[in-house]
């Protein structure tokens, strides 16, 4: 793998003829209206030989694209839209006669598949090493592995087959990345970090820099070593300057399955386990538990040393402050189950409108007493 060859791997989506998209000099499949519904298994109500050249969202629709309903908030843009085909639930209903529907189970999921049919041809470089960049003479690379520019491998690394890295990626001494995981540039694994096969990391992650740890004494604060290391199962997705720190003494361990959104951080020593869902700006303090699918919204905040159980569903913004019980569903800072908390919520939107009854009801017993 001395030599550095890029490969154009063009993906011919199924379809009668390819036509100029609103991408500029780059193609896209043109498909029909029947065409897509065989893609989605569905049932088609309308004009099924009319041409769709990409999928759109119900309000940007042109008459030459698709869309779909995913929710029942939408009804009124189904009334509105312009697109020439939707793909609907079962039971969808609509005033429109000139509208063609695409009824299936799922629209939602569906439209994943018809995304998939009109994405434009992807450039996948073929293996190689860069000439630019450093692999350690003892870093052991597996088949059909790409390095890209600038790279730079550590002693004792291990990376397995087709494993993909990209420019600016730095993989730490003795870390280990199982088959076909790829890793976008500016990447960091610091050493003896361990990433499962089929994981995808997104630019900028940091994994394995040391946990936040400091003991205070009479000069300052002294830094606690993080002698520990991130583990991270199969088939994880980790989002862009998202950061997972090493533990003190042991391993911070991600379960297979799960995914990570952008600009989340994790602590040193937090286990969460697989196939969990952790949103856009979260933050988990250090030695928390999160459990097996665990869905943790935006912005939400852990706090360190909790356990969160099995399918738990935190809302957006909430503060978790103590354990929660697996199943339910919590909202709130600190985190309480949702119908409590809403009506919480409600209660605090009337608190106004209490004062001044209160305040009448005074003004009211005064009078009384005055003239008594």
């Amino acid at each position: 793998m001395n030599g550095y060859e890029l490969r154009i791997e063009r993906v011919h989506p199924r379809s009668r003829k390819d036509r100029g998209a609103r991408s500029g000099s780059r193609t896209m499949a043109t498909l029909t209206v029947s065409d897509i519904a065989r893609l989605c298994d569905a049932t088609l109500e309308g004009d099924g030989d009319r041409e769709v050249v990409g999928p759109a969202t119900l309000s940007d629709a042109g008459p030459d694209e698709v869309s779909f309903l995913g929710n029942s908030l939408y009804l009124s843009e189904l009334e509105r839209t312009n697109a020439c085909a939707v793909l609907v639930g079962q039971d969808v209903s609509t005033e429109r006669c000139d509208l063609t529907l695409l009824r299936c189970a799922n629209p939602s999921r569906a439209f994943t598949r018809v995304i998939e049919a009109f994405r434009l041809p992807t450039e996948r470089p073929s293996a190689g090493i860069h000439p630019s960049a450093i692999v350690d003479p003892t870093a052991d690379l597996g088949a059909n592995v790409l390095v890209g520019p600038h790279a730079v491998i550590g002693p004792d690394a291990r990376l397995g087959a087709a494993v993909v890295v990209h420019g600016g990626v730095h993989v730490g001494a003795r870390s280990r990345i199982g088959q076909r995981t790829v890793l976008y540039p500016r990447v960091v694994l610091y050493h003896d970090v361990v990433l499962g096969a089929r994981c995808i990391v997104h630019a900028g992650a940091v994994l394995g820099a040391d946990g936040f740890g400091f003991e205070p004494t009479e000069t300052g604060w002294e830094k606690i070593p993080q002698c520990g290391s991130v583990e991270v199962g199969d088939d994880v997705e980790i989002g862009a300057n998202a950061t997972i720190d090493r533990g003190r003494f042991r391993a911070t361990r991600i379960g297979s399955g799960t995914k990570i959104d952008n600009l989340v951080q994790i602590a040193h020593n937090v286990q969460i386990g697989e196939r969990s869902l952790i949103l856009s700006q979260v933050g988990v303090a250090g030695s928390s538990k999160v459990g097996k699918g665990v869905i943790l919204a935006g912005q939400v905040g852990v706090v360190g040393h909790v356990e969160i159980g099995d399918g738990a569903r935190v809302s957006a913004q909430s503060g978790v402050s103590k354990s929660l019980p697996g199943g339910k569903d919590y909202f709130g800072s600190p985190a309480k189950p949702q119908r409590e908390a809403l009506r919480q919520v409600a209660a605090l939107g009337r608190i106004d409108e209490l004062n001044r009854r209160v305040e009448a009801l005074e003004m009211r017993l005064s009078e009384l007493e005055g003239s008594s």
